[in-house]
């Protein structure tokens, strides 16, 4: 009797993001035009329509930000999406939104840059989405997917994170993610809320109209003497529980590798195959890829490293995840190679690296 093959589906990186979304419950979303998450902010018009949900083309990034601002603190799950330089152009509103408690998801597909660069991808937001981006003491989650059916597990999950520690949360995609069409299975919406889900209290803070019960004040801008300190120290604490409890990271190959190729998004599947033509080779080498980008998955790491004597780093970038990488594993030799302005390190590259380096 022959197994039946399970189901399959097809869609884009952004469609599946913005699919992802709705099924996790997002009830407002506000965004603006900027190749190459279009497809992201088109699909939303549609599918929030079709849900009797609220769609807005704001006028702006900086006005889709603050929309977002307002209808989180009405206690309503939200999303924007963007791309690099429109990410930028929120992070006052995400500073505001961190602040001030403000559970969101925030979307970027990220281009080649510095400045309006070009649409082709990269990975060069690293600093930015894990160094909080914005002014001020805070930190956003930030969780990075490789593949189309990742990206949907990793916008349900973000939302669920957002929630549970009221705190805006980033999903840092690329150009290769969110437009590659590729396959995933027909439950994946569903198998991604069984991975993620979590006890949400209900919104108790939220401003939702103070009949028969005390004002609710929801703000970052604190002025009198101490009030400040005593805020910034309250979300320390809860930031240090999210890099306790949120690292997230996937192995290849890595239990009996001398060497280890740490990647992540989808330079990580550039980095796989790599693996697979040096072992082909006899060269015994495996590939960490970190998933969640802040917290940095540090215990992983230093596990996964403990007996290997060369650690290499492959980003589309000039180097921003191997600063991380240098300082989980100071006493390793660290190599690096990348490429940027839209250029995408090649399988043969990365092959040719590695094998370059072999004592």
């Amino acid at each position: 009797m022959k197994t039946k093959a399970p189901e399959k589906i097809l869609m884009t990186g952004n469609e599946a993001m913005g699919e992802a979304a709705v099924r996790a419950g997002c009830q407002f979303y506000a965004g603006y035009p900027i190749t190459p998450q279009n497809e992201l902010t088109a699909y939303m018009a549609r599918r929030m329509r079709q849900e009797k949900r609220v769609f807005i083309q704001a006028e702006s990034e900086v006005a889709a930000i603050n929309m977002l601002f307002g209808a989180s603190a009405a206690g309503v799950r939200c999303f924007t999406s963007s791309s690099s330089p429109g990410i930028s152009l929120k992070q006052e509103g995400i500073s505001y939104m961190a602040g001030a408690q403000l559970p969101a998801v925030i979307i970027n597909v990220m281009r080649a840059g510095p400045g309006l660069g070009h649409i082709s991808s990269s990975q060069s937001d690293y600093f930015q989405s894990t160094r909080g981006g914005g002014h001020g003491d805070y930190f956003t989650p930030t969780f990075a997917p490789w593949s189309v059916q990742e990206a949907v597990t990793i916008v349900t999950g973000a939302f669920e994170v957002a929630d549970y520690y009221r705190t805006p949360v980033l999903v840092l995609a690329d150009a290769i993610i969110g437009q590659t069409m590729e396959s995933m299975a027909a439950d994946a919406f569903e198998q991604a809320k069984a991975k993620w889900k979590k006890k949400i209290l209900p919104k108790t803070w939220a401003l939702t109209g103070a009949q028969g019960r005390p004002a609710h004040i929801i703000r970052s801008f604190f002025l009198y003497e101490g009030q400040l300190p005593k805020h910034n120290e309250m979300l320390r604490k809860k930031w240090e529980k999210i890099e306790r409890d949120e690292q997230r990271s996937a192995l290849y190959k890595a239990g009996d590798a001398r060497m280890l190729i740490v990647a992540f998004g989808s330079q990580a599947r550039i980095v796989r195959d790599a693996v697979e033509a040096l072992r082909a080779e006899k060269i015994n080498v495996g590939m960490f890829r970190p998933i969640s980008l802040w917290p940095y998955p540090q215990k992983a790491l230093r596990r996964a490293a403990k007996k290997v004597k060369k650690v290499f780093v492959i980003e589309q970038s000039l180097g921003q995840m191997v600063q991380d990488v240098r300082l989980c594993l100071p006493e390793k030799e660290i190599l690096f190679f990348g490429k940027t302005g839209g250029e995408v390190p090649e399988i043969e590259d990365v092959v040719r690296f590695v094998k370059k380096h072999i004592s």
